[in-house]
């Protein structure tokens, strides 16, 4: 059995020593933030000039599946934490029972510390663009009749779409959260669709 476990808790001790700065723009963690982008697009682009610089498909499959796994790993455990303060992981109690933790760092009202806006921005589009590309892949090389190339491209979706999950799950909160926060939004529009003067008028 698995379950899900949300902990709002500080990721380091030193975190806590550093002020916020208001709209601070300027990145803070650049080689944190040249690697976040860097294993992603460069499986990006070896991806579609792989066939113009070699003709051994395995060498191409090797190469984009080890840039894969160094970005995989960079984003969960490195990047995450350093440029939005976020990071998730599993674990195993001694029950054998599997837990998933996401956590975001605890922000005080004496001491808070965020990442920068730059830095923010840079993480969430490179982790929401490039799944979307990679599942742009999957369906051209499907409908190509790619057959090969399946396995490498379902390999991209698989790894960079279990960090944009595992992230938004840090910054969201639970499942329970997730569905309380679709709930809502939906009932807010049926509600303001019931309100509309335009369905209570009269001839």
């Amino acid at each position: 059995d698995s379950s899900d476990d949300i902990e709002d808790v500080s990721l380091f001790d030193a975190d806590d020593d550093v002020s916020r700065r208001s709209k601070n723009s300027k990145i803070r963690h650049p080689v944190a933030s040249f690697f976040h982008l860097f294993f992603r697009v460069s499986a990006v682009v070896v991806y579609l000039l792989c066939e113009l610089l070699t003709s051994s498909f395995i060498a191409c499959m090797v190469t984009i599946i080890l840039l894969l796994s160094c970005d995989f790993w960079t984003v969960k455990n490195i990047t995450g934490r350093l440029m939005v303060g976020l990071r998730w992981w599993n674990q195993v109690d001694d029950n054998g029972r599997s837990h998933w933790m996401f956590e975001a760092r605890k922000v005080s009202a004496q001491r808070r510390k965020t990442s920068s806006e730059a830095e923010s921005r840079i993480f969430w589009l490179g982790l929401i663009i490039c799944p979307i590309i990679w599942v742009i892949f999957a369906f051209s090389a499907l409908f190509s009749l790619k057959v090969k190339w399946l396995a490498v491209v379902v390999m991209g979706v698989a790894l960079q779409g279990a960090n944009l999950y595992g992230y938004i799950r840090c910054k969201v909160g639970s499942r329970k959260n997730l569905t309380s926060m679709a709930t809502s939004y939906l009932g807010k529009q049926f509600l303001r669709q019931v309100r509309s003067p335009g369905l209570w008028k009269t001839s």
